[in-house]
């Protein structure tokens, strides 16, 4: 899904799940961070014109409960979970969540270090770094996104694989509020 091109003229997008979005009616800036598989902090800090906080809710260790076919993890695996939110330095503003799933034990260890010391965004921390690594768009859909500066509205979301060597190491799912991208 969106691999090579940004736009689909032969069909309608499906998600994994089946569902549809009819991405003509997304806002544009929303469309092109849905497609992409670029820093989101970075274009969004070029986008609002003002610098973008990387705000660790949660980072832990965890026991995988069930198995992760997307990280070809199976059940005992210890990953670390993050979940973070993309914060405006200026106007305070709530742009995204995201949620990751971390195959540490692929990590170098300098990467691991920056990682749980959650200041960058995950995209921003590779990148830093000059790890060579890809992107998979595997996922997307509609949701409600709950912050503190406003309960419960509209959102999209997409779910993507990182990948090094081939191998699938890092799952993200980001959470986009519709309002603030009209």
């Amino acid at each position: 899904m969106f691999r090579s091109r940004g736009y689909l003229s032969d069909r309608e997008p499906r998600s994994e799940s089946g569902s549809a979005l009819d991405f003509s009616k997304i806002p544009a800036f929303l469309r092109v961070l849905l497609t992409t598989d670029g820093t989101v902090t970075k274009s969004l800090e070029s986008f609002f014109w003002e610098p973008v906080n990387v705000e660790k809710l949660i980072q832990q260790e965890v026991v995988l409960e069930q198995s992760d076919p997307l990280l070809n993890l199976t059940v005992g695996t210890t990953v670390l979970k993050r979940q973070i939110q993309l914060r405006g330095g200026n106007s305070n503003k709530v742009y995204a969540k995201a949620t990751s799933i971390i195959c540490t034990e692929l990590l170098p260890p300098d990467v691991l270090s920056n990682v749980k010391l959650g200041g960058m965004g995950i995209g921003e921390l590779l990148r830093e770094c000059g790890l060579e690594t890809y992107r998979e768009i595997i996922d997307y859909g509609e949701c409600f996104f709950n912050a503190d500066d406003h309960p419960k509205r509209n959102a999209i979301w997409r779910t993507y694989l990182i990948r090094m060597e081939h191998k699938p190491f890092i799952q993200v799912t980001e959470t986009f509020p519709l309002d603030i991208y009209l």
